[in-house]
């Protein structure tokens, strides 16, 4: 069984991290690929689309709503309908555990002349929307969640849905928020701006580039112009660096470690965490750096690494926000630990991700301060294996594996499963590596 068992998902120290591994297609792009794919005039071609639970969630939705899928292996061919093709859903969309699908695709269901309900499993239904109903509503959709403003999402559009063209000023930086309201600003008359308090991931506006909107750009405003004619294309997705991040703190924490990643997107505005490792001491060098479909992408090779730590710049945490959790367990065994504050964001993912990495570390023997915003997690501290509650969170699970390869015993992680709601045979990948 190497390093893992086979249905207990057992992680055992690992003397090395060393070979050469590619990942999944990068989720987000992904995504926002998909979703204009389905909206632009003839085929388009997605190579190395995501192979997440949640990617498969959007195609699904896009299904639902009349856009003829197939999918070969890596390779998804999205027949698009056009602005004005959707169709009326029969029953529900379902978003699964996808936040993104629900918020993203919650701006394209906002201009449709017809009622759709987008909803989404038990976790997703505990995750709050207002952010991005708000400003759909302002520009005109009649929309309603349940109470709290938790979905399901409800649209109803009719003969008579126009949208208007808003400039919204986001009162917290949100790629998925940004995107919901420049997708819905493809069916409004005129432009419409989004403003942002600080720059987020920007998928969205190359992707829209590429698909041939009239996309502004101005300081931190982005502009789109409505009622587009997009064209189908042939789109290459990079390499997630979101999951390639569990395997860049495992090559810098294991000693002897000796690790190529290749093809891995490297948008600048996904960067911080290797700003951040680096900063910190982390030998990670960039590769064969090239552009393809827009998006900058290149290897990336990582070594053991003796890692000073420190406090996390406020001003970096939206851009960590997938990588928190996994930075908390570098944390134990950098020099000065790991701080952060500014990410209560965190407490409304798919777990309470800053209680669950805190009972996680102290289950394994780790000291831990946990704030309503963020944890404070000292240096040089050892860590034993132990039983990790998931809490059914992939990106828990994953970075749990991690804190295992370099406990003392055999770690166990509770339900590991969802690790394929963002990255499938992330363990098995692990276990290639893992000497």
């Amino acid at each position: 069984m190497g390093l893992f068992g086979s249905k207990s998902k057992k992680v055992s120290a690992a003397r090395m991290i060393t070979g050469s591994v590619r990942f999944p297609g990068d989720k987000s792009i992904s995504h926002r690929y998909a979703m204009l794919a389905a909206l632009a005039e003839g085929p388009s071609e997605l190579h190395y689309y995501s192979a997440s639970a949640d990617c498969a969630s959007t195609l699904a939705c896009l299904a639902k709503l009349g856009v003829k899928i197939e999918r070969k292996e890596d390779v998804v061919t999205i027949h698009g309908t056009g602005l004005a093709g959707l169709r009326a859903p029969n029953g529900n969309l379902d978003a699964g555990n996808s936040g993104s699908t629900m918020r993203m695709l919650s701006g394209i269901l906002a201009g449709q002349p017809f009622r759709s309900v987008i909803a989404g499993d038990a976790s997703l239904s505990r995750r709050p929307m207002k952010r991005v109903v708000e400003p759909l509503a302002r520009m005109g959709a009649r929309v309603t969640t349940s109470e709290g403003g938790l979905p399901p999402i409800t649209f109803e559009g009719g003969p008579d849905t126009r949208l208007q063209p808003i400039r919204y000023e986001l009162p917290v930086a949100s790629a998925q928020v940004k995107t919901a309201v420049l997708f819905a600003g493809l069916f409004a008359e005129g432009a419409t701006e989004v403003v942002e308090p600080l720059r987020t991931r920007d998928h969205t506006e190359i992707a829209l580039e590429q698909m041939g909107a009239e996309i502004g750009r101005h300081s931190k405003t982005i502009r789109v112009q409505g009622r587009p004619r997009l064209a189908g294309q042939k789109v290459y997705v990079p390499g997630d660096l979101s999951s390639a991040a569990f395997f860049i703190a495992a090559g810098l924490l294991v000693p002897g470690s000796n690790l190529v990643m290749q093809n891995v997107g490297l948008n600048p505005t996904r960067t911080a965490i290797l700003d951040v490792l680096v900063s910190m001491g982390g030998r990670v060098k960039i590769l064969n750096v090239e552009t393809i479909s827009g998006e900058l992408l290149g290897d990336l090779h990582v070594e053991t690494s003796r890692l000073a730590g420190g406090e996390i710049p406020a001003e970096f945490v939206p851009g960590l926000i997938d990588e928190l959790p996994v930075l908390a367990v570098l944390g134990t065994q950098a020099e000065q630990g790991i701080s952060f504050r500014g990410a209560a964001e965190l407490r409304v993912k798919e777990s309470d991700r800053l209680a669950a990495v805190a009972e996680n570390l102290r289950r394994m023997g780790a000291e831990v301060e946990e704030f309503p915003d963020g944890l404070r997690v000292p240096g040089n501290q050892k860590l034993r294996a132990a039983e990790i509650d998931s809490h059914g969170d992939h990106r828990i699970a994953m970075a749990f594996a991690v804190a295992g390869l370099v406990a003392e015993g055999t770690t166990i992680i509770q339900h590991p499963a969802c690790v394929e709601i963002s990255f499938p045979g992330f363990f098995e990948l692990l276990e290639q590596v893992a000497e």
